[in-house]
């Protein structure tokens, strides 16, 4: 399964329209995006969920497991963007999964998904259970073999250190 299945599986949307839910009515209908090649596919099966309508008014009246989506404001209430499919295409062919992407997000703040794609793509250092583990890895390979067994590393100071030009979210380590 290829990291856009993965993006894209569990993201559903609700569609219905205005012109349905201002004459008090509710029908729609949960689409997966995963079902839809892009965007324009997308909306054609809205427009035939809808096709009772002339020209619908397309309103997303619920949405699930799009938390990156959301934070990118590619999907909210009642909007989605026709740049999730491409973005979701660009997650995919990362070679990373979506989970980095959403942590170094976590990490970052709200910006721009290209930003955030290059930081993943330069900065990403791998997933690590906590500090004292990540300064381990970065550092072993400068100590030395020879180093006396009677010297000790004092790891949790170290990452304490270390972690000045690092940032961390759910396990997963960046360079600052």
């Amino acid at each position: 399964m290829t990291n856009l299945q993965n993006c894209l599986d569990t993201a559903s949307i609700y569609v219905g329209t205005y012109k349905k839910y201002n004459e008090s009515s509710l029908f729609g209908k949960w689409l997966n995006l995963s079902d839809y090649s892009d965007y324009d596919e997308l909306l054609e099966a809205m427009k035939e969920l809808h096709q009772d309508e002339h020209d619908p008014e397309f309103m997303l009246q619920d949405y699930e497991n799009c938390s990156l989506f959301e934070k990118l404001g590619l999907i909210e209430e009642s909007y989605l963007s026709n740049e999730i499919f491409e973005i979701a295409e660009q997650i995919n062919y990362s070679g990373y999964d979506l989970e980095i992407f959403e942590a170094y997000l976590d990490c970052i703040g709200k910006m721009d998904f290209q930003s955030i794609y290059n930081g993943v793509i330069n900065y990403y250092m791998g997933e690590f259970s906590d500090d004292e583990t990540f300064a381990q890895y970065i550092l072993e390979e400068n100590i030395p073999e020879s180093l006396p067994n009677y010297i000790y590393i004092d790891w949790e100071a170290t990452a304490k250190s270390l972690m000045y030009d690092y940032f961390e979210s759910n396990g997963h380590y960046f360079k600052s």
